[in-house]
This record gives structure tokens, sequence and C-alpha cells, in this order.
């Protein structure tokens, strides 16, 4: 893996790479949304992605980007469940082998999408186990590269498609972000959109949002420095329980957003409700944490534009009941 950088030029060749490989997902808006906000609030819905995450993104550029030597040996990576469909969907595409290791405490519907695709499940402790290392064990033994989840140039490329077709959908209705909320776990996702950002719409206040106990990213912007999660919460966001901020990802956002945001459970299941009863999307909680705080008011931009990812929808049925019902 290189450890380089990604710019905004590999954002936008990674867009150009996927080009029918991937959904372009549509922007969505609901009156009750603006009124809610002040706002003109436009919704990125990567749960209608296949694989329903944005995840295929970055994991579709990294596999396309192997060499014909490499394909040969497959992929691995460890993932508690989005980017591990992701892989699987990438290799079954590419026609490689792919193994994928999962938190043994990872949501059913996840591992069984995984499994669906072809992958070989390797569960793991989550809390008892590096995961780095059992992917690099993993691939050693296999012969195969590893696709780490955020922390990858080639994974940033690809994620940070999701804000340039944003961007280039919303000036095709004329309009211009003042804010956007970007769901953050390793802060891959966040790095690619802020890329964009800053080529195309450099006046746009940009926040990582995350859910209570698991705020590494937000803690890592006031300190300066990359800050792991020492007393975690729990795990309802599934999707975004990363240790601390990435590598390479962390002097990215560091450097381009305007602070993080953190939300809690109740906002989250708040904004699952509203995606599903008003824009008919299924959010998992992880995926939903952006549109909690500008729901919540925590990212607002009153008589302004705000660009909010929803970055997926792999929710465990018996979590999203809950949130129906809260």
């Amino acid at each position: 893996m290189s450890g380089t950088a990604p710019t905004f030029d590999d954002v936008r060749a990674a867009a150009t790479r996927l080009a029918g490989r991937i959904v372009r997902t549509p922007l969505l808006r609901h009156r009750l949304l603006d009124e809610i906000t002040g706002a003109t609030v436009l919704v990125k819905p990567e749960p209608l992605q296949r694989t329903g995450s944005f995840k295929l993104r970055g994991a579709t550029n990294a596999a396309l980007l192997m060499d014909p030597e490499a394909r040969r040996g497959g992929i691995v990576t460890h993932s508690s469940g989005n980017h591990g469909q992701a892989c699987a969907a990438a290799a079954h595409m590419l026609g490689m082998a792919a193994t994928i290791a999962m938190p043994s405490d990872a949501p059913a519907i996840k591992v069984e999408a995984t499994r669906r695709w072809g992958a070989e499940i390797v569960p793991f402790d989550r809390h008892g186990v590096d995961r780095d290392a059992l992917a690099a064990t993993l691939a050693a033994e296999r012969g195969a590269t590893v696709i780490p989840p955020f922390d990858h140039p080639h994974v940033i490329a690809g994620q940070g498609t999701v804000a340039l077709e944003l961007l280039e959908d919303a000036q095709a209705q004329g309009l211009a972000l003042d804010a956007f909320a970007v769901c953050t776990g390793g802060g891959g996702l966040t790095a690619g959109c802020v890329l964009a950002l800053e080529a195309l719409a450099p006046r746009t206040e940009a926040f990582a949002v995350e859910p209570e106990g698991w705020d590494d990213t937000k803690r890592s912007l006031e300190a300066g420095r990359r800050v792991p999660n020492e007393v975690p919460g729990s795990g309802l966001c599934d999707a975004l329980l990363s240790k601390q901020p990435g590598a390479i990802t962390f002097p990215i956002n560091h450097r381009h957003l305007a602070g993080g945001v953190v939300v809690t459970e109740a906002e989250v299941f708040r904004a699952m409700r509203f995606a599903f009863e008003h824009l008919k999307v299924v959010a998992e909680p992880g995926g939903a944490v952006a549109l909690a705080a500008v729901l919540a008011g925590k990212v607002a931009a009153k008589g302004g534009v705000i660009g909010v990812v929803v970055s997926g929808g792999n929710v465990d049925p018996g979590v999203f009941a809950r949130a129906l019902a809260a």
C-alpha cells in the first residue's frame, strides 16, 4: 500500500474509472427537512448504492488499480460489514477471490450479504484482536493484497466521488453549498469529500459527524494530532467504530474540516425514522449520523444550502424496529 496522500486529481480519475460500475446516486430534497433547518438541504443517499453503502466506491477503485499479477492473489480486508461487502462485490466483479475478516458481533445482515458475494469470512474478536495484523497474516497466507477500510489513497479517492457527484448535481440546480455534513469513522469518506470540496467549493464549511463515545476525529481535530477512543461508547453505529483516525486521512481532514460534531443515540434514531418516513430511504445508524446532526441543528446554515451524506443502509432489522419505535 502506498502511503502517498491522494489529491483531487485522484478523485476525478476515480470518478472516470468507476463510471458504469457504481450507481450515481441522486440528490434528495424534502420540504419538511428545509422547514426544520431553515436551509436548503441536499441529501446524498448512499443506501441506494450497490451493496447499500458508499464503500463500494473506494473498494472498487482500489481493486481496479491492482496490477494483473496482484489480482491473481485476490484481496483481503477487515470490516464490520460495509467495506467487507464492498470488497467482496468488487472482487466478484473482477473475478478475484476475497477474504474478509469480520468482528464476531457484526450484524448478521452484513455478514450474510458479504458471504453472498462469494467471499470467505474469518470472524474475530472486535476488542481482543489487532485487525490490521490479522489482515496482514491472512494476506501473506493467500498471496493476496490488503485493501484497508479507509487509510489507503485509492480508497479515499474513490470515496471522494460522493462529494464530487453532490457538488456537480447541486451546481446543475444552481445551488452552492454553505455547509457539508459527513458521517465519519476512520475518515476515508470524509477525506475524499473534503478534497472535492477544496477544489470545487472551497468556501463550504465541512463537518465530521460521529456518534457519542466514538468522537476520535472531533477530539483529534481539537488536539491537532490523532487521539484514540479510550472509553468507547455503544456499538449502535457499528459502521463508525474506528479506534482512531487514519494516518493518511487525518492530515487531510485536519487541514480542511471546519470541525467535528457528536450526535446522541436518540438523535440517530430520529434521523433514521425521518429518512424512512419522508425520504423513503432506509439508513443504518452509522449512515444516519450526518442527517442526525443537521436535524438537531448541530450543522446549520440558515438561509443557505447544506449538503448531507446518508452513507449506508445495511441495518439490522431489530435495530431498525427500535428506531421506528423510538
